[in-house]
C-alpha cells in the first residue's frame, strides 16, 4: 500500500494537488479506493473529477488489487486534522481549532514560525501556542 499512496502522491502532487490521505476499506459488501486531496484553497468537484480521471488511468496499469473495488476521489473535508508542520504550514490563513494538554481554542492560524502557532481570536487576542504542546489541531468552518 506504500508503494501505491508514493505513486498516488506523484500523480496528484503534478496536478497541482496535495495528497492527504489514501485508504482501501471494505465497506459493506464492496471494497473502496478513497483518495482524500486538498489543495491552497478548496476542492470542489471539478477538482475530484480531473483527479478521478488521471488516478483511474494509472490504476488500469498498476492493477494494485485482486478484488473489485470502487474508485472515490473526495476533499479531505472542511474540518479535517492538521497531522504535521507541513499541513499546519498550509492552513497559515485559515480558521483552525486546537488542543493542548492544558486549553482547547479556536481562531485564525496567523502565523507558524520556528515551531510557534500564532492563533488570532475572535476578540483581536492573539495567542502563541508551541507546536510540541498541540495534542490535536484540525481546519474549522465560522459562522
Amino acid at each position: 500500500m506504500e508503494k501505491l499512496k508514493s505513486r498516488l502522491k506523484e500523480i496528484v502532487e503534478a496536478l497541482n494537488y496535495y495528497l492527504y490521505d489514501v485508504t482501501y476499506e471494505k465497506e459493506g459488501n464492496d471494497f473502496v479506493l478513497r483518495v482524500m486531496i486538498e489543495n491552497d484553497t478548496y476542492i470542489d468537484i471539478d477538482d475530484c473529477i480531473k483527479v478521478s480521471k488521471v488516478v483511474s488511468d494509472e490504476l488500469d496499469v498498476l492493477d494494485p488489487f485482486k478484488d473489485p473495488y470502487n474508485l472515490e476521489v473526495t476533499s479531505a473535508g472542511a474540518e479535517h486534522e492538521l497531522r504535521n508542520s507541513d499541513e499546519i504550514k498550509r492552513a497559515v490563513g485559515l480558521n483552525v481549532y486546537l488542543e493542548t494538554p492544558e486549553q482547547k481554542m479556536d481562531g485564525k492560524l496567523e502565523k507558524f514560525k520556528d515551531g510557534i502557532l500564532t492563533i488570532k481570536h475572535k476578540n483581536k487576542r492573539k495567542t502563541e501556542v508551541n507546536y510540541i504542546d498541540v495534542s490535536y489541531i484540525r481546519t474549522a468552518i465560522v459562522f
